[in-house]
Protein backbone atom coordinates (compact mmCIF):
# COMPACT_ATOMS: atom_id res chain seq x y z
CA UNK A 1 0.00 0.00 0.00
CA UNK A 2 1.04 3.47 -0.76
CA UNK A 3 0.65 6.53 1.70
CA UNK A 4 1.24 10.10 1.22
CA UNK A 5 4.07 11.40 3.57
CA UNK A 6 4.27 14.77 4.38
CA UNK A 7 7.48 16.11 6.45
CA UNK A 8 7.23 19.32 8.43
CA UNK A 9 10.56 21.31 8.96
CA UNK A 10 9.69 23.68 12.23
CA UNK A 11 11.63 24.30 15.37
CA UNK A 12 12.20 22.08 18.75
CA UNK A 13 10.21 24.66 20.12
CA UNK A 14 7.14 24.43 18.43
CA UNK A 15 7.53 20.47 18.11
CA UNK A 16 5.28 19.32 21.02
CA UNK A 17 1.79 21.55 20.52
CA UNK A 18 2.37 20.57 16.59
CA UNK A 19 2.38 16.94 17.50
CA UNK A 20 -0.66 17.32 19.72
CA UNK A 21 -2.21 19.52 17.03
CA UNK A 22 -1.77 16.49 14.93
CA UNK A 23 -3.26 14.11 17.34
CA UNK A 24 -6.69 16.28 17.80
CA UNK A 25 -6.87 16.34 13.88
CA UNK A 26 -6.69 12.56 13.86
CA UNK A 27 -2.89 12.01 12.64
CA UNK A 28 -2.46 8.52 14.47
CA UNK A 29 1.11 8.80 14.86
CA UNK A 30 4.46 11.37 14.45
CA UNK A 31 8.01 10.71 14.02
CA UNK A 32 10.43 13.41 15.37
CA UNK A 33 13.61 14.06 14.59
CA UNK A 34 15.74 16.87 16.31
CA UNK A 35 18.97 16.82 17.42
CA UNK A 36 17.92 17.66 21.63
CA UNK A 37 20.63 15.84 23.21
CA UNK A 38 19.13 13.22 26.33
CA UNK A 39 18.93 14.94 29.61
CA UNK A 40 20.63 13.22 32.29
CA UNK A 41 16.99 12.65 34.00
CA UNK A 42 16.04 10.90 30.23
CA UNK A 43 19.43 8.96 30.64
CA UNK A 44 17.68 7.80 34.32
CA UNK A 45 14.57 6.80 32.59
CA UNK A 46 15.55 5.11 29.71
CA UNK A 47 17.70 2.14 28.37
CA UNK A 48 18.90 2.77 25.22
CA UNK A 49 20.70 -0.43 23.02
CA UNK A 50 21.66 1.49 19.96
CA UNK A 51 22.09 5.14 19.94
CA UNK A 52 23.47 6.93 16.94
CA UNK A 53 25.93 9.79 17.46
CA UNK A 54 24.20 13.03 17.51
CA UNK A 55 25.14 16.41 16.04
CA UNK A 56 24.74 19.46 17.98
CA UNK A 57 21.37 20.59 17.99
CA UNK A 58 20.39 23.74 16.03
CA UNK A 59 16.74 24.38 16.72
CA UNK A 60 15.56 22.67 13.63
CA UNK A 61 13.18 19.64 14.09
CA UNK A 62 11.19 17.49 10.91
CA UNK A 63 7.83 16.31 12.10
CA UNK A 64 6.67 13.20 9.43
CA UNK A 65 3.56 11.73 8.98
CA UNK A 66 1.54 9.48 6.96
CA UNK A 67 -1.99 9.81 5.38
CA UNK A 68 -3.26 6.83 2.84
CA UNK A 69 -4.36 8.14 -0.39
CA UNK A 70 -8.20 8.61 0.02
CA UNK A 71 -10.01 11.78 -1.08
CA UNK A 72 -10.67 12.65 2.43
CA UNK A 73 -7.55 13.34 3.48
CA UNK A 74 -7.36 16.10 1.59
CA UNK A 75 -9.23 17.87 3.62
CA UNK A 76 -7.58 16.91 6.64
CA UNK A 77 -4.50 18.56 5.33
CA UNK A 78 -5.82 21.37 4.41
CA UNK A 79 -6.76 21.74 8.16
CA UNK A 80 -3.72 21.30 9.39
CA UNK A 81 -1.88 23.75 7.26
CA UNK A 82 -5.04 26.26 8.38
CA UNK A 83 -4.16 25.27 12.27
CA UNK A 84 -0.22 26.07 11.51
CA UNK A 85 -0.80 29.69 10.23
CA UNK A 86 -2.95 30.46 13.12
CA UNK A 87 0.06 29.46 15.15
CA UNK A 88 2.19 31.38 13.85
CA UNK A 89 0.74 34.48 15.33
CA UNK A 90 1.92 32.63 18.25
CA UNK A 91 4.64 30.81 18.32
CA UNK A 92 7.95 30.83 15.97
CA UNK A 93 7.34 27.81 13.34
CA UNK A 94 10.53 28.51 11.92
CA UNK A 95 10.42 27.98 8.08
CA UNK A 96 6.83 25.53 8.51
CA UNK A 97 7.74 23.80 4.78
CA UNK A 98 5.66 20.63 4.39
CA UNK A 99 7.32 18.63 2.15
CA UNK A 100 4.76 15.58 -0.10
CA UNK A 101 6.46 12.81 -1.22
CA UNK A 102 4.67 9.15 -1.81
CA UNK A 103 6.19 5.93 0.05
CA UNK A 104 5.42 1.86 0.24
CA UNK A 105 4.75 0.74 3.67
CA UNK A 106 7.91 0.96 6.04
CA UNK A 107 9.40 -1.82 7.93
CA UNK A 108 10.21 -0.19 10.70
CA UNK A 109 11.59 -3.15 13.10
CA UNK A 110 14.11 -4.17 9.92
CA UNK A 111 15.60 -0.66 10.04
CA UNK A 112 17.18 -1.53 12.53
CA UNK A 113 19.58 -3.85 10.45
CA UNK A 114 21.42 -1.03 9.46
CA UNK A 115 22.78 -0.42 13.27
CA UNK A 116 22.97 -3.61 14.36
CA UNK A 117 26.01 -5.74 14.25
CA UNK A 118 27.26 -8.84 15.94
CA UNK A 119 29.89 -8.18 18.78
CA UNK A 120 31.70 -9.84 21.92
CA UNK A 121 30.65 -9.55 25.45
CA UNK A 122 34.01 -11.41 26.74
CA UNK A 123 33.71 -14.71 25.32
CA UNK A 124 30.66 -14.59 24.16
CA UNK A 125 29.09 -13.52 20.58
CA UNK A 126 25.66 -12.12 20.24
CA UNK A 127 24.96 -12.16 16.29
CA UNK A 128 21.55 -11.43 14.54
CA UNK A 129 19.70 -13.66 12.28
CA UNK A 130 20.85 -12.12 9.07
CA UNK A 131 24.37 -12.32 9.88
CA UNK A 132 26.93 -15.66 10.15
CA UNK A 133 29.71 -16.29 12.90
CA UNK A 134 33.55 -16.86 10.81
CA UNK A 135 35.59 -19.27 11.59
CA UNK A 136 37.07 -17.84 13.55
CA UNK A 137 34.29 -17.94 16.12
CA UNK A 138 33.85 -21.12 16.74
CA UNK A 139 35.26 -21.77 20.12
CA UNK A 140 32.78 -19.28 20.96
CA UNK A 141 29.50 -18.98 23.17
CA UNK A 142 26.93 -17.77 20.59
CA UNK A 143 23.40 -16.34 21.03
CA UNK A 144 20.98 -14.93 18.32
CA UNK A 145 19.57 -12.20 19.14
CA UNK A 146 17.05 -9.57 16.73
CA UNK A 147 16.72 -6.65 17.63
CA UNK A 148 12.26 -6.16 17.55
CA UNK A 149 9.65 -4.35 19.90
CA UNK A 150 11.28 -5.63 22.95
CA UNK A 151 14.55 -4.31 25.39
CA UNK A 152 17.45 -6.76 25.17
CA UNK A 153 20.24 -7.06 22.68
CA UNK A 154 23.07 -7.17 24.80
CA UNK A 155 25.14 -3.77 23.59
CA UNK A 156 23.94 -1.98 26.28
CA UNK A 157 26.36 -1.87 29.65
CA UNK A 158 23.64 -3.22 32.27
CA UNK A 159 22.93 -5.67 30.32
CA UNK A 160 26.24 -6.96 30.28
CA UNK A 161 26.69 -6.49 33.82
CA UNK A 162 23.81 -8.47 34.51
CA UNK A 163 25.62 -11.58 31.97
CA UNK A 164 28.87 -11.58 33.60
CA UNK A 165 27.36 -12.13 36.85
CA UNK A 166 24.81 -14.58 36.25
CA UNK A 167 27.98 -16.52 34.08
CA UNK A 168 29.53 -16.70 37.79
CA UNK A 169 26.84 -17.43 40.04
CA UNK A 170 25.11 -19.67 38.04
CA UNK A 171 25.21 -23.55 38.87
CA UNK A 172 23.84 -26.74 36.94
CA UNK A 173 20.13 -27.41 36.65
CA UNK A 174 19.73 -23.80 38.65
CA UNK A 175 16.16 -22.02 38.13
CA UNK A 176 16.19 -18.48 37.51
CA UNK A 177 13.23 -15.84 37.37
CA UNK A 178 14.24 -12.61 35.20
CA UNK A 179 11.95 -10.07 35.93
CA UNK A 180 11.86 -7.98 33.56
CA UNK A 181 13.01 -10.36 30.63
CA UNK A 182 12.55 -8.35 27.13
CA UNK A 183 14.10 -10.02 24.63
CA UNK A 184 14.79 -13.06 27.15
CA UNK A 185 18.29 -12.78 26.37
CA UNK A 186 19.18 -12.92 30.02
CA UNK A 187 16.96 -16.60 30.79
CA UNK A 188 18.13 -18.11 27.15
CA UNK A 189 21.80 -17.25 28.35
CA UNK A 190 20.95 -18.69 31.81
CA UNK A 191 20.09 -22.34 30.23
CA UNK A 192 23.59 -22.09 27.97
CA UNK A 193 25.25 -21.52 30.93
CA UNK A 194 23.66 -24.71 32.93
CA UNK A 195 20.41 -23.39 34.61
CA UNK A 196 18.11 -26.26 34.53
CA UNK A 197 14.84 -23.73 33.52
CA UNK A 198 14.13 -19.78 33.19
CA UNK A 199 10.99 -18.03 33.51
CA UNK A 200 10.19 -14.34 32.68
CA UNK A 201 7.88 -12.04 33.30
CA UNK A 202 7.53 -8.34 31.32
CA UNK A 203 5.02 -5.45 31.31
CA UNK A 204 5.02 -5.63 27.89
CA UNK A 205 3.03 -7.92 25.85
CA UNK A 206 5.91 -8.02 22.69
CA UNK A 207 7.92 -9.64 25.26
CA UNK A 208 6.62 -12.61 25.07
CA UNK A 209 7.02 -13.12 21.32
CA UNK A 210 10.30 -11.61 20.50
CA UNK A 211 11.48 -14.53 23.50
CA UNK A 212 9.80 -17.05 21.80
CA UNK A 213 11.34 -16.04 18.42
CA UNK A 214 14.80 -15.68 19.75
CA UNK A 215 14.42 -18.64 21.54
CA UNK A 216 13.47 -20.98 18.60
CA UNK A 217 16.32 -18.82 16.55
CA UNK A 218 18.33 -20.22 19.82
CA UNK A 219 16.80 -24.31 19.74
CA UNK A 220 15.75 -23.40 23.20
CA UNK A 221 12.36 -25.49 24.10
CA UNK A 222 9.12 -24.19 25.20
CA UNK A 223 9.44 -25.97 28.09
CA UNK A 224 12.82 -24.66 29.25
CA UNK A 225 11.75 -21.31 29.49
CA UNK A 226 8.07 -19.78 30.43
CA UNK A 227 6.83 -16.15 30.25
CA UNK A 228 3.97 -14.27 31.17
CA UNK A 229 3.05 -10.53 31.20
CA UNK A 230 2.05 -8.69 34.62
CA UNK A 231 3.77 -6.91 36.92
CA UNK A 232 5.04 -9.02 39.73
CA UNK A 233 5.80 -6.23 42.89
CA UNK A 234 1.74 -5.98 43.00
CA UNK A 235 0.15 -8.77 41.52
CA UNK A 236 -1.26 -11.90 43.10
CA UNK A 237 -1.81 -13.59 39.97
CA UNK A 238 1.39 -13.19 38.66
CA UNK A 239 3.29 -13.70 42.27
CA UNK A 240 1.71 -16.97 42.52
CA UNK A 241 2.22 -18.34 38.56
CA UNK A 242 6.07 -17.11 39.17
CA UNK A 243 6.01 -19.38 42.43
CA UNK A 244 7.40 -19.23 46.03
CA UNK A 245 11.07 -19.81 47.55
CA UNK A 246 11.52 -21.33 43.92
CA UNK A 247 14.21 -19.91 42.50
CA UNK A 248 17.86 -19.86 42.45
CA UNK A 249 18.80 -16.89 41.10
CA UNK A 250 16.89 -13.69 40.18
CA UNK A 251 17.71 -11.19 37.84
CA UNK A 252 16.44 -7.76 37.76
CA UNK A 253 17.51 -5.19 34.65
CA UNK A 254 15.03 -2.55 35.91
CA UNK A 255 15.59 1.13 36.90
CA UNK A 256 16.65 1.48 39.99
CA UNK A 257 13.24 3.04 40.96
CA UNK A 258 11.28 -0.06 39.89
CA UNK A 259 14.07 -1.94 42.04
CA UNK A 260 13.48 -0.84 45.40
CA UNK A 261 9.40 -1.44 45.46
CA UNK A 262 10.30 -4.83 43.40
CA UNK A 263 13.34 -6.06 46.04
CA UNK A 264 11.11 -6.84 49.66
CA UNK A 265 8.37 -8.63 47.06
CA UNK A 266 10.48 -10.74 45.02
CA UNK A 267 12.33 -12.18 47.77
CA UNK A 268 9.56 -14.06 48.35
CA UNK A 269 10.48 -16.37 44.98
CA UNK A 270 13.81 -16.90 46.44
CA UNK A 271 14.97 -19.72 47.95
CA UNK A 272 17.26 -19.54 50.62
CA UNK A 273 20.47 -19.12 49.72
CA UNK A 274 19.10 -17.77 46.41
CA UNK A 275 21.49 -14.75 44.44
CA UNK A 276 19.73 -11.97 43.55
CA UNK A 277 21.34 -9.71 40.63
CA UNK A 278 20.58 -6.88 39.85
CA UNK A 279 21.74 -3.76 37.20
CA UNK A 280 20.08 -0.88 35.30
CA UNK A 281 20.97 1.31 38.61
CA UNK A 282 22.66 4.57 37.41
CA UNK A 283 25.49 5.58 39.55
CA UNK A 284 24.10 8.13 41.88
CA UNK A 285 21.22 5.67 42.70
CA UNK A 286 23.93 2.89 43.90
CA UNK A 287 23.45 3.41 47.66
CA UNK A 288 19.46 3.80 46.88
CA UNK A 289 19.33 -0.02 45.80
CA UNK A 290 22.08 -1.22 48.26
CA UNK A 291 19.72 -0.02 51.18
CA UNK A 292 16.84 -1.54 49.62
CA UNK A 293 18.56 -4.87 49.06
CA UNK A 294 19.90 -4.63 52.83
CA UNK A 295 16.39 -3.81 54.00
CA UNK A 296 15.09 -6.40 52.96
CA UNK A 297 17.37 -8.85 54.88
CA UNK A 298 19.72 -9.62 51.54
CA UNK A 299 23.22 -9.40 51.90
CA UNK A 300 25.48 -7.80 49.49
CA UNK A 301 28.04 -9.66 47.46
CA UNK A 302 29.17 -7.30 44.91
CA UNK A 303 28.79 -3.95 43.13
CA UNK A 304 29.82 -4.02 40.37
CA UNK A 305 30.48 -0.80 37.82
CA UNK A 306 29.80 -0.11 33.96
CA UNK A 307 30.30 3.00 32.61
CA UNK A 308 27.88 5.16 34.41
CA UNK A 309 26.04 1.60 35.33
CA UNK A 310 25.61 -0.01 38.20
CA UNK A 311 25.04 -3.63 39.15
CA UNK A 312 24.12 -4.53 42.77
CA UNK A 313 24.26 -9.05 43.60
CA UNK A 314 23.10 -10.12 46.80
CA UNK A 315 21.93 -13.04 48.83
CA UNK A 316 19.38 -14.43 50.82
CA UNK A 317 20.06 -15.78 54.14
CA UNK A 318 20.22 -19.72 54.35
Amino acid sequence: MKWNQYRLKTTTQAEDIISSMLAELGVEGVQIEDRVALSESDKEKMFVDILPDIPEDDGTAYLTFYLDSEEDNKALLEEIKKELEEMKEFLDLGECVIEESQTEDIDWINNWKQYFHQFYIDDILVIPSWEKAGEEDSDKMIVHIDPGTAFGTGMHETTQLCIRALKRYVEKDALVLDVGCGSGILGMLALKFGAGHSFGTDLDPCAIAATHENMEANGIRTDQYDVIIGNIIDDARIQEEAGYEKYDIVLANILADVLIPLTPVVINQMKPGAVYITSGIIDDKEQDVVRAVEDAGLEVLEVNHQGEWVSVVSQKQM
